[in-house]
Protein backbone atom coordinates (compact mmCIF):
# COMPACT_ATOMS: atom_id res chain seq x y z
CA UNK A 1 0.00 0.00 0.00
CA UNK A 2 1.44 3.23 -1.43
CA UNK A 3 0.20 6.90 -0.27
CA UNK A 4 -1.37 8.51 -2.89
CA UNK A 5 -0.93 12.42 -2.13
CA UNK A 6 2.21 14.13 -1.82
CA UNK A 7 4.59 13.43 1.23
CA UNK A 8 2.67 15.27 4.06
CA UNK A 9 -0.64 14.50 3.25
CA UNK A 10 -2.38 11.99 4.32
CA UNK A 11 -3.57 8.68 3.33
CA UNK A 12 -7.26 8.22 3.70
CA UNK A 13 -8.66 4.35 4.58
CA UNK A 14 -12.41 4.02 5.09
CA UNK A 15 -12.85 0.56 7.34
CA UNK A 16 -16.38 -0.72 6.69
CA UNK A 17 -16.57 -4.34 7.12
CA UNK A 18 -19.87 -6.45 8.41
CA UNK A 19 -19.42 -9.10 11.38
CA UNK A 20 -17.60 -12.19 10.68
CA UNK A 21 -20.59 -14.46 11.84
CA UNK A 22 -19.87 -16.67 14.94
CA UNK A 23 -15.94 -15.33 15.23
CA UNK A 24 -15.76 -11.61 14.86
CA UNK A 25 -17.86 -8.44 15.05
CA UNK A 26 -17.88 -5.87 12.62
CA UNK A 27 -15.98 -3.43 15.20
CA UNK A 28 -13.38 -6.32 16.03
CA UNK A 29 -12.82 -7.09 12.38
CA UNK A 30 -12.56 -2.86 11.84
CA UNK A 31 -9.96 -2.94 14.80
CA UNK A 32 -7.98 -5.41 13.10
CA UNK A 33 -7.88 -3.89 9.62
CA UNK A 34 -7.16 -0.53 11.07
CA UNK A 35 -3.82 -1.92 12.76
CA UNK A 36 -2.47 -3.72 9.60
CA UNK A 37 -3.19 -0.68 7.77
CA UNK A 38 -1.35 1.59 9.95
CA UNK A 39 1.80 -0.87 10.46
CA UNK A 40 2.17 -0.67 6.57
CA UNK A 41 1.28 3.47 6.31
CA UNK A 42 1.87 4.72 10.12
CA UNK A 43 0.72 7.85 8.59
CA UNK A 44 -2.72 6.56 7.12
CA UNK A 45 -6.35 8.41 8.64
CA UNK A 46 -8.40 5.83 9.07
CA UNK A 47 -12.14 6.13 9.64
CA UNK A 48 -13.81 2.86 11.03
CA UNK A 49 -17.61 2.39 10.41
CA UNK A 50 -18.57 -1.21 11.54
CA UNK A 51 -21.27 -1.99 8.92
CA UNK A 52 -24.29 -4.99 8.57
CA UNK A 53 -26.83 -5.52 6.33
CA UNK A 54 -29.97 -5.43 8.54
CA UNK A 55 -30.16 -9.02 9.42
CA UNK A 56 -28.13 -10.38 12.66
CA UNK A 57 -25.43 -7.89 13.89
CA UNK A 58 -26.83 -4.57 13.25
CA UNK A 59 -28.01 -3.96 16.79
CA UNK A 60 -24.34 -4.16 17.55
CA UNK A 61 -22.72 -2.82 14.50
CA UNK A 62 -24.77 0.52 14.64
CA UNK A 63 -24.19 0.97 17.96
CA UNK A 64 -20.68 0.72 17.51
CA UNK A 65 -20.78 2.70 14.59
CA UNK A 66 -22.06 5.61 16.94
CA UNK A 67 -21.24 5.00 20.09
CA UNK A 68 -24.40 3.90 21.08
CA UNK A 69 -25.59 1.76 23.85
CA UNK A 70 -26.98 -1.43 24.37
CA UNK A 71 -30.50 -1.80 26.31
CA UNK A 72 -31.97 -5.16 27.77
CA UNK A 73 -35.79 -5.83 28.40
CA UNK A 74 -37.69 -8.04 29.32
CA UNK A 75 -40.49 -8.78 27.34
CA UNK A 76 -42.84 -12.07 26.19
CA UNK A 77 -40.92 -14.05 23.94
CA UNK A 78 -42.29 -16.38 21.02
CA UNK A 79 -43.98 -19.21 23.05
CA UNK A 80 -45.34 -16.50 25.37
CA UNK A 81 -42.72 -17.13 28.21
CA UNK A 82 -40.84 -14.36 29.28
CA UNK A 83 -36.98 -13.80 28.10
CA UNK A 84 -34.58 -11.49 27.86
CA UNK A 85 -34.21 -8.93 24.55
CA UNK A 86 -31.72 -6.37 23.91
CA UNK A 87 -31.54 -3.66 21.24
CA UNK A 88 -29.63 -0.56 20.38
CA UNK A 89 -30.11 3.01 21.05
CA UNK A 90 -27.64 5.19 18.74
CA UNK A 91 -25.53 7.79 19.40
CA UNK A 92 -27.63 10.65 18.23
CA UNK A 93 -29.74 9.63 21.26
CA UNK A 94 -33.01 9.54 18.95
CA UNK A 95 -32.71 6.30 17.16
CA UNK A 96 -33.58 2.76 18.20
CA UNK A 97 -32.90 -0.45 16.10
CA UNK A 98 -34.25 -3.21 17.12
CA UNK A 99 -33.74 -7.02 15.54
CA UNK A 100 -37.34 -8.33 16.15
CA UNK A 101 -35.41 -12.15 16.09
CA UNK A 102 -34.26 -10.50 19.67
CA UNK A 103 -37.55 -11.09 21.20
CA UNK A 104 -39.19 -13.07 18.55
CA UNK A 105 -36.54 -15.24 17.19
CA UNK A 106 -36.48 -18.62 16.59
CA UNK A 107 -33.44 -19.37 19.08
CA UNK A 108 -35.96 -19.37 21.37
CA UNK A 109 -37.59 -22.58 20.30
CA UNK A 110 -36.59 -26.28 19.75
CA UNK A 111 -37.57 -29.17 17.30
CA UNK A 112 -40.03 -29.87 20.06
CA UNK A 113 -41.51 -26.68 20.92
CA UNK A 114 -41.66 -24.11 17.64
CA UNK A 115 -45.05 -24.27 16.30
CA UNK A 116 -45.95 -21.49 14.01
CA UNK A 117 -49.72 -21.92 14.76
CA UNK A 118 -49.76 -20.11 18.28
CA UNK A 119 -46.49 -17.85 18.00
CA UNK A 120 -46.34 -14.58 18.89
CA UNK A 121 -44.73 -11.03 17.52
CA UNK A 122 -45.48 -9.88 21.38
CA UNK A 123 -42.41 -9.18 22.50
CA UNK A 124 -40.84 -7.14 19.26
CA UNK A 125 -43.95 -4.71 20.17
CA UNK A 126 -42.97 -4.99 23.67
CA UNK A 127 -39.34 -3.23 23.00
CA UNK A 128 -40.63 -0.80 20.56
CA UNK A 129 -42.72 0.46 23.69
CA UNK A 130 -39.68 0.61 25.59
CA UNK A 131 -37.87 2.56 22.83
CA UNK A 132 -41.43 5.04 22.82
CA UNK A 133 -40.84 5.36 27.23
CA UNK A 134 -37.73 6.63 26.00
CA UNK A 135 -38.63 9.41 23.46
CA UNK A 136 -37.09 7.87 20.58
CA UNK A 137 -38.21 9.26 16.85
CA UNK A 138 -36.85 7.09 15.00
CA UNK A 139 -36.88 3.21 14.65
CA UNK A 140 -34.55 1.06 12.68
CA UNK A 141 -36.44 -2.91 12.68
CA UNK A 142 -34.54 -5.32 11.18
CA UNK A 143 -36.77 -8.06 9.91
CA UNK A 144 -35.72 -11.64 10.02
CA UNK A 145 -34.79 -15.04 12.21
CA UNK A 146 -38.23 -14.93 13.16
CA UNK A 147 -39.99 -17.84 14.42
CA UNK A 148 -43.52 -16.15 14.56
CA UNK A 149 -46.40 -16.13 11.33
CA UNK A 150 -48.51 -13.74 13.03
CA UNK A 151 -48.73 -11.37 10.47
CA UNK A 152 -47.66 -8.75 13.09
CA UNK A 153 -50.61 -9.13 15.03
CA UNK A 154 -48.88 -10.00 18.82
CA UNK A 155 -46.38 -6.84 17.93
CA UNK A 156 -49.59 -4.93 17.08
CA UNK A 157 -50.84 -6.13 20.31
CA UNK A 158 -48.30 -5.01 22.59
CA UNK A 159 -49.18 -1.24 20.82
CA UNK A 160 -52.44 -1.11 22.05
CA UNK A 161 -54.27 -3.05 19.05
CA UNK A 162 -56.85 -5.22 19.85
CA UNK A 163 -58.05 -8.43 17.90
CA UNK A 164 -61.57 -9.35 18.47
CA UNK A 165 -63.91 -12.45 17.81
CA UNK A 166 -67.74 -12.54 16.65
CA UNK A 167 -68.78 -12.09 20.33
CA UNK A 168 -66.01 -9.19 20.95
CA UNK A 169 -63.48 -11.19 22.68
CA UNK A 170 -60.15 -11.59 22.58
CA UNK A 171 -58.11 -13.64 20.08
CA UNK A 172 -55.49 -15.95 21.34
CA UNK A 173 -52.00 -14.62 20.32
CA UNK A 174 -50.28 -16.43 17.25
CA UNK A 175 -51.18 -16.95 13.48
CA UNK A 176 -54.05 -19.41 13.21
CA UNK A 177 -56.06 -17.62 15.58
CA UNK A 178 -56.68 -14.82 13.00
CA UNK A 179 -59.33 -17.38 11.02
CA UNK A 180 -61.73 -16.06 13.83
CA UNK A 181 -60.99 -12.21 13.42
CA UNK A 182 -64.17 -10.14 13.12
CA UNK A 183 -63.24 -6.73 14.34
CA UNK A 184 -59.74 -4.64 14.33
CA UNK A 185 -59.78 -2.08 17.17
CA UNK A 186 -57.23 0.61 17.08
CA UNK A 187 -58.93 3.31 19.42
CA UNK A 188 -56.43 2.83 22.24
CA UNK A 189 -52.64 2.29 19.68
CA UNK A 190 -50.25 4.04 21.35
CA UNK A 191 -50.22 7.55 20.13
CA UNK A 192 -46.60 8.16 20.12
CA UNK A 193 -45.98 6.30 16.96
CA UNK A 194 -47.59 9.48 15.40
CA UNK A 195 -44.47 11.21 15.76
CA UNK A 196 -42.28 8.69 15.17
CA UNK A 197 -40.69 7.60 11.82
CA UNK A 198 -40.16 3.58 11.48
CA UNK A 199 -38.02 2.14 8.98
CA UNK A 200 -38.07 -1.71 8.00
CA UNK A 201 -34.55 -3.13 6.91
CA UNK A 202 -35.18 -6.00 5.29
CA UNK A 203 -34.19 -7.03 1.67
CA UNK A 204 -37.08 -9.46 1.49
CA UNK A 205 -40.02 -8.76 -0.98
CA UNK A 206 -41.92 -11.70 -0.71
CA UNK A 207 -46.25 -10.47 -0.68
CA UNK A 208 -48.01 -11.68 3.08
CA UNK A 209 -50.17 -14.56 0.94
CA UNK A 210 -50.35 -16.89 -1.85
CA UNK A 211 -47.44 -19.49 -2.99
CA UNK A 212 -44.73 -16.71 -2.52
CA UNK A 213 -46.03 -15.08 0.68
CA UNK A 214 -44.97 -15.40 4.63
CA UNK A 215 -46.97 -19.22 5.07
CA UNK A 216 -45.35 -20.93 1.87
CA UNK A 217 -42.03 -19.71 1.91
CA UNK A 218 -41.24 -19.44 5.46
CA UNK A 219 -43.72 -21.47 7.08
CA UNK A 220 -41.85 -25.05 6.81
CA UNK A 221 -38.39 -23.58 8.40
CA UNK A 222 -40.59 -22.52 11.56
CA UNK A 223 -41.81 -26.01 11.68
CA UNK A 224 -44.94 -25.42 9.85
CA UNK A 225 -46.32 -29.35 8.09
CA UNK A 226 -48.31 -28.74 4.63
CA UNK A 227 -51.37 -28.86 6.41
CA UNK A 228 -50.53 -26.05 8.68
CA UNK A 229 -49.00 -23.61 6.00
CA UNK A 230 -52.49 -24.11 4.62
CA UNK A 231 -53.88 -23.26 7.33
CA UNK A 232 -51.87 -20.11 7.97
CA UNK A 233 -51.90 -18.89 4.86
CA UNK A 234 -55.79 -18.48 4.74
CA UNK A 235 -55.82 -17.04 8.13
CA UNK A 236 -52.84 -14.28 7.00
CA UNK A 237 -55.70 -13.76 3.77
CA UNK A 238 -58.76 -13.11 6.37
CA UNK A 239 -56.67 -10.45 7.98
CA UNK A 240 -55.62 -9.12 5.39
CA UNK A 241 -58.80 -8.63 4.10
CA UNK A 242 -60.40 -7.21 7.05
CA UNK A 243 -56.73 -4.71 7.48
CA UNK A 244 -58.13 -3.72 4.12
CA UNK A 245 -61.80 -3.08 4.88
CA UNK A 246 -61.65 -1.67 8.09
CA UNK A 247 -58.45 0.13 8.15
CA UNK A 248 -58.42 0.65 4.56
CA UNK A 249 -54.67 -0.33 4.06
CA UNK A 250 -54.29 -2.84 0.99
CA UNK A 251 -51.36 -4.65 2.60
CA UNK A 252 -51.28 -8.07 1.56
CA UNK A 253 -49.09 -7.83 -1.97
CA UNK A 254 -47.11 -5.07 -0.68
CA UNK A 255 -43.49 -6.12 -1.15
CA UNK A 256 -42.00 -7.62 1.97
CA UNK A 257 -45.17 -7.58 3.32
CA UNK A 258 -44.31 -11.59 4.11
CA UNK A 259 -40.78 -10.67 5.78
CA UNK A 260 -40.39 -12.00 9.01
CA UNK A 261 -43.86 -14.18 9.26
CA UNK A 262 -45.87 -11.75 8.36
CA UNK A 263 -44.80 -8.53 10.56
CA UNK A 264 -44.06 -6.50 7.77
CA UNK A 265 -47.67 -6.62 6.98
CA UNK A 266 -48.05 -5.50 10.88
CA UNK A 267 -46.09 -2.57 10.67
CA UNK A 268 -47.34 -1.62 7.53
CA UNK A 269 -51.10 -2.14 8.89
CA UNK A 270 -50.60 -0.04 12.12
CA UNK A 271 -47.91 2.30 12.02
CA UNK A 272 -46.38 4.80 9.10
CA UNK A 273 -43.79 2.37 8.45
CA UNK A 274 -41.65 2.27 5.43
CA UNK A 275 -39.18 -0.84 3.91
CA UNK A 276 -35.97 -0.31 2.73
CA UNK A 277 -33.17 -2.40 1.96
CA UNK A 278 -31.00 -3.25 4.80
CA UNK A 279 -27.76 -2.29 3.99
CA UNK A 280 -29.08 0.74 2.31
CA UNK A 281 -30.54 1.59 5.87
CA UNK A 282 -27.37 0.79 7.62
CA UNK A 283 -25.21 3.42 5.50
CA UNK A 284 -28.08 6.10 6.15
CA UNK A 285 -27.91 5.23 10.27
CA UNK A 286 -23.66 5.34 9.91
CA UNK A 287 -23.70 8.38 7.94
CA UNK A 288 -21.09 6.29 5.55
CA UNK A 289 -21.12 8.20 2.51
CA UNK A 290 -20.19 11.77 4.48
CA UNK A 291 -17.71 9.51 6.26
CA UNK A 292 -16.20 8.04 2.79
CA UNK A 293 -15.85 11.44 0.92
CA UNK A 294 -12.22 12.31 0.04
CA UNK A 295 -11.30 8.61 0.65
CA UNK A 296 -8.46 6.89 -1.11
CA UNK A 297 -9.05 3.19 -0.46
CA UNK A 298 -11.96 1.21 1.67
CA UNK A 299 -12.17 -1.62 2.84
CA UNK A 300 -14.99 -4.00 3.40
CA UNK A 301 -15.94 -8.01 3.65
CA UNK A 302 -17.80 -10.51 5.62
CA UNK A 303 -17.38 -13.88 6.63
CA UNK A 304 -17.92 -15.69 2.79
CA UNK A 305 -18.12 -13.94 -0.34
CA UNK A 306 -19.48 -15.02 -3.78
CA UNK A 307 -21.65 -14.17 -6.55
CA UNK A 308 -24.83 -14.02 -3.72
CA UNK A 309 -22.14 -10.51 -2.27
CA UNK A 310 -24.26 -8.78 -5.37
CA UNK A 311 -27.61 -9.07 -3.63
CA UNK A 312 -27.96 -6.74 -0.92
CA UNK A 313 -24.78 -7.62 0.71
CA UNK A 314 -23.12 -5.26 3.25
CA UNK A 315 -19.47 -5.08 0.86
CA UNK A 316 -21.68 -4.76 -2.12
CA UNK A 317 -23.70 -2.27 -0.63
CA UNK A 318 -20.24 -0.48 0.90
CA UNK A 319 -18.65 -0.46 -2.34
CA UNK A 320 -21.36 0.92 -4.39
CA UNK A 321 -22.01 3.98 -1.29
CA UNK A 322 -18.56 4.61 -1.36
CA UNK A 323 -18.36 4.73 -4.98
CA UNK A 324 -20.85 7.92 -5.00
CA UNK A 325 -19.11 9.88 -3.52
CA UNK A 326 -15.20 8.85 -4.09
CA UNK A 327 -15.30 7.48 -7.15
CA UNK A 328 -11.36 7.40 -7.08
CA UNK A 329 -11.17 5.29 -3.98
CA UNK A 330 -9.90 1.58 -3.99
CA UNK A 331 -12.48 -0.99 -2.91
CA UNK A 332 -10.94 -3.70 -1.15
CA UNK A 333 -13.63 -6.88 -0.25
CA UNK A 334 -11.74 -9.21 2.70
CA UNK A 335 -13.24 -12.82 3.16
CA UNK A 336 -13.13 -15.51 5.10
CA UNK A 337 -14.42 -17.58 2.42
CA UNK A 338 -14.01 -15.91 -1.54
CA UNK A 339 -16.83 -18.36 -3.22
CA UNK A 340 -17.81 -19.31 -6.98
CA UNK A 341 -18.49 -16.38 -9.13
CA UNK A 342 -16.90 -13.34 -7.35
CA UNK A 343 -15.55 -11.87 -10.86
CA UNK A 344 -19.25 -10.58 -11.24
CA UNK A 345 -18.06 -8.24 -8.56
CA UNK A 346 -15.37 -6.52 -10.04
CA UNK A 347 -17.55 -4.59 -12.33
CA UNK A 348 -19.98 -3.63 -9.38
CA UNK A 349 -18.05 -1.34 -7.39
CA UNK A 350 -15.09 -3.81 -6.24
CA UNK A 351 -11.58 -3.57 -7.02
CA UNK A 352 -9.85 -6.87 -4.94
CA UNK A 353 -11.03 -9.53 -3.11
CA UNK A 354 -8.47 -11.18 -0.62
CA UNK A 355 -9.06 -14.47 1.02
CA UNK A 356 -7.97 -13.49 5.30
CA UNK A 357 -6.99 -16.84 6.04
CA UNK A 358 -3.37 -18.57 5.11
CA UNK A 359 -4.09 -21.96 4.65
CA UNK A 360 -6.51 -24.62 4.28
CA UNK A 361 -8.59 -25.26 7.35
CA UNK A 362 -12.48 -26.55 8.21
CA UNK A 363 -14.83 -23.64 8.75
CA UNK A 364 -14.90 -24.34 12.62
CA UNK A 365 -10.93 -24.48 12.92
CA UNK A 366 -11.25 -20.71 11.16
CA UNK A 367 -14.05 -19.38 13.67
CA UNK A 368 -12.32 -20.60 16.44
CA UNK A 369 -8.32 -19.72 16.02
CA UNK A 370 -9.84 -15.92 14.81
CA UNK A 371 -12.00 -15.83 17.37
CA UNK A 372 -8.97 -16.47 19.91
CA UNK A 373 -5.89 -14.99 18.58
CA UNK A 374 -5.45 -11.87 20.30
CA UNK A 375 -2.05 -10.92 18.71
CA UNK A 376 -1.73 -9.84 15.55
CA UNK A 377 2.49 -10.47 13.93
CA UNK A 378 3.10 -9.57 10.73
CA UNK A 379 4.60 -11.65 8.02
CA UNK A 380 5.05 -12.01 4.11
CA UNK A 381 3.37 -14.53 2.03
CA UNK A 382 2.27 -14.00 -1.58
CA UNK A 383 -1.07 -14.15 -3.03
CA UNK A 384 -2.38 -14.16 0.66
CA UNK A 385 -4.10 -10.82 2.02
CA UNK A 386 -4.76 -11.37 5.63
CA UNK A 387 -5.48 -8.41 8.46
CA UNK A 388 -4.85 -9.92 11.91
CA UNK A 389 -7.93 -11.55 11.95
CA UNK A 390 -5.69 -14.52 12.22
CA UNK A 391 -1.93 -14.26 11.92
CA UNK A 392 -1.05 -11.46 10.24
CA UNK A 393 -2.42 -7.73 10.40
CA UNK A 394 -2.19 -7.02 6.40
CA UNK A 395 0.24 -8.39 3.98
CA UNK A 396 -0.03 -5.95 0.73
CA UNK A 397 2.03 -8.56 -1.93
CA UNK A 398 -0.59 -10.05 -3.63
CA UNK A 399 -3.08 -11.16 -6.50
CA UNK A 400 -6.86 -10.28 -6.52
CA UNK A 401 -9.70 -13.38 -6.24
CA UNK A 402 -9.92 -12.54 -10.39
CA UNK A 403 -5.60 -12.93 -10.57
CA UNK A 404 -5.42 -9.49 -11.67
CA UNK A 405 -2.36 -7.49 -10.30
CA UNK A 406 -3.10 -5.11 -7.37
CA UNK A 407 -1.10 -2.51 -6.00
CA UNK A 408 -1.64 -0.21 -3.29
Amino acid sequence: MTARHGANEETKVLIAPDSFKGSLTAKQVADAIEAGVLKAVPHAKCVKVPMADGGEGTVQSLVDATNGKIVTVKVTGPLGTPVDAAYGLLGDGKTAVIEMAAASGIQFVDDHTKNPLITTTRGTGELIVNALERGISDIIVGLGGSATNDGGSGMARALGVRFLDGQGNPLPEGGLALKDLATIDVSDLDPRLDGVSITLASDVTNPLTGATGASAVFGPQKGATPEMVKQLDASLEHYAGLIDRQLGRDIADTPGAGAAGGLGAGFLAFTDAHMRSGVQTVVGATGLKAKARGADYCFTGEGGIDFQTQYGKTPMGTAQAVKEVAPDAKVIALAGNVGDGVEVLYGLGIDAIFGVLPGVCTLPEAIREESAEKKHQPYGRERHASVGLKRSPLIWRSKAASGKPVSF
